[in-house]
């Protein structure tokens, strides 16, 4: 990547960078003979005039609307999957959501549990060691590494990208059983938004519950 911002400061564009295959018409590029096709910067590049042409079987929208309404129902159409950008292009939202819940709490990721958490796996390690000496040192022993890493509680970084995994699994898994258990459902975009608007209406009944 360095290489290739070099380049482009010099000459002022990526044309005529080594050992790589240049395309004037860029568009192109998304009819290319490929599996997986993941339209990551312009809205609307996938359109109906070029849906019909493009080979991939997976899309995964990384750009916010690279799809077309109407080259939707064609891919759809076609059998060709694709995740939504709702989904696909979230997970900064939803880190910045888990740093709006920091903030309210004034209190950062980890700070309540991560000593609790290191004395756990002091003790775990400790029973292993234990274990280590009772069948022989030589056949098996936790490794410095191991006791290194195990013993370190989470900081707040792992902390963040694990609840940002988790999220995007379940999410993922949600918007899965939807698709594949409603016949009312064509698609991945289909069972987002059913599931959005489920949220926001649940959201709503329980404020005016209480």
């Amino acid at each position: 990547m360095l290489a290739v911002k070099d380049w482009i400061e010099k000459t002022g564009g990526v044309k005529g960078f080594p050992n790589v295959a240049f395309t004037t018409d860029g568009a192109s590029v998304l009819e290319s003979d490929c599996d997986l096709l993941i339209p990551a910067a312009l809205e609307g590049v996938i359109h109906h005039k070029n849906a019909a042409s493009i080979k991939a079987t997976l899309i995964i929208e990384a750009a916010n609307g690279p799809i077309t309404a109407a080259a939707d129902d064609i891919l759809r159409q076609r059998g060709v999957v694709v995740i939504p950008d709702l989904y696909a292009n979230a997970g900064g939202v939803t880190v910045s959501y888990f740093e709006w819940v920091k903030n309210l709490s004034h209190i950062r990721f980890g700070r309540m549990e991560r000593r609790a958490q290191e004395t756990t796996q002091t003790l775990m390690l400790s029973e292993l060691e234990r274990l280590s000496g009772l069948i022989g040192a030589d056949k098996w022993s936790p490794t410095d590494s191991f006791k290194a890493n195990y013993v370190k509680g989470a900081d707040e970084l792992e902390l963040v990208r694990s609840g940002l995994d988790d999220t995007m699994r379940e999410a993922l898994q949600g918007m899965r059983e939807r698709w594949h258990e409603d016949e009312r459902v064509e698609d991945l975009r289909l069972a987002a938004y059913m599931i959005a608007i489920q949220k926001i209406a649940l959201t709503y009944q329980s404020k005016s519950l209480g």
